[in-house]
């Protein structure tokens, strides 16, 4: 267990161009911000979990459920904008951006970061990686790879295949997109520029090793299933029929 102050922000907007409305999709009776909610409740080494939404309905919804949410503008460029929009004047030492779209997100996972987070100075994120087994992911352009150094320090974060494949041997890692923040260096995270590689892979992660500060990879063995799309909604939906029988 950690002694500090872990705030869990859960950004959700109801405008999307490829699948408006989605934090309220129902999924087997529950809506998908509810879902991941409730999941992120199961953590033991959160605080408190927050829905961050520039959207009445999601609001509404989500305190009609019991859950904390709190209204940001609407002209909030990213997710992590949108967390520390949340935060901004609470006390804090860290917090958790958990992804809207991830129903079965598993709680041990951001347990792990937190724990990683928390008992280190040299680190101002921490961010989970997973092996791949499916080889054609390594292909796919929207699977983020990571390389990372012995101490598990992250040294790059790719659409593209990496490694480069020479070796018939090489191991693969995906990057799943979640990420704990130091609160103070949240601050700081916000206010940087975008860099020239983070516009490149369009993967705002890079502008923190960019600007020098060292990201935490921390490897887990729960994969992560997101929904962009219906169809990702409907194989949710069966996923976690099968899950609740």
């Amino acid at each position: 267990m950690t002694d500090q102050c872990v705030i869990g922000v859960i950004p959700a907007r109801y405008s999307s161009t490829r699948f408006p409305g989605k934090p309220l999709a129902d999924i087997n009776g529950k809506s998908m911000v509810v879902r991941v909610a409730e999941q992120a409740e199961k953590c033991r080494l959160l605080s408190e979990v927050i829905i961050a939404t520039d959207d009445q309905r999601i609001y509404d919804h989500a305190r009609e459920h019991g859950i904390k949410a709190v209204m940001t503008v609407s002209d909030i460029r990213t997710g992590t904008d949108r967390c520390w929009a949340a935060v901004k004047g609470r006390n804090s030492d860290i917090v958790v951006n958990i992804q809207g779209d991830e129903p079965l997100l598993n709680p041990d996972v951001i347990d792990s970061l937190i724990s990683a987070l928390a008992s280190s100075n040299e680190f101002v994120c921490s961010t989970p990686v997973k092996m791949i087994s499916d080889l054609t992911e390594a292909d796919n352009k929207n699977v983020v790879k990571a390389v990372f150094d012995k101490n598990m320090s992250a040294l790059y974060f790719s659409r593209s295949k990496i490694p480069f494949d020479r070796n018939p041997n090489n191991v693969f890692y995906k990057h799943l997109g979640i990420y704990a923040y130091k609160t103070d260096f949240l601050k700081t995270f916000v206010e940087l520029k975008s860099t020239k590689l983070e516009l490149s892979e369009s993967l705002e992660q890079l502008r923190i090793l960019e600007n020098g500060f060292r990201i935490k990879c921390v490897e887990v063995q729960h994969d992560s299933v997101g929904v962009d799309t219906p169809e990702d909604l409907e194989r949710v939906r069966k996923i976690i029929s099968e899950i609740e029988k």
